[in-house]
């Protein structure tokens, strides 16, 4: 199967190329127990980009540094909706500014018999 892409600038170039379906280059995608098949193309190329990251000894596209900001973000994000207010955080202190309630919402509890890891200075 083959895709065009042709812009509305006319003075850009389209652009043609072969297209793959997942499904049909993965055909055990449909029968893995409990897999998000919307998410199988993207998961297997971070997980490729990874692999390669490990080989070279270089970052991965999607980082650990780069996971932790998108998901602290969405988490305080999350948190100034629950209390239904701006918060400010301070990530040196790890604490919301001025907002004991929002910073208590920034862990929850362990299962047991796991602890919370404690920041030491």
């Amino acid at each position: 199967m083959r895709a065009d892409f042709l812009p509305l600038d006319q003075t850009a170039k389209p652009i043609h190329f072969d297209c793959v379906y997942e499904r049909e280059q993965y055909p055990t995608d449909v029968t893995e127990k409990d897999i998000e098949l919307n998410a199988a193309p993207a998961t297997r190329r971070h997980l490729l980009d990874f692999l390669a990251a490990v080989d070279k000894r270089s970052h991965p596209v999607a980082d650990s540094e780069e996971g932790h900001l998108s998901t602290a973000s969405c988490i305080l994000a999350n948190i100034a909706m629950e209390i239904g207010h701006p918060i400010v955080y301070d990530p040196n202190k790890r604490v919301v500014v001025d907002d004991a309630d929002a910073t208590k919402r920034l862990r929850r509890e362990y299962r047991r018999p796991w602890n919370h890891p404690t920041v030491r200075a």
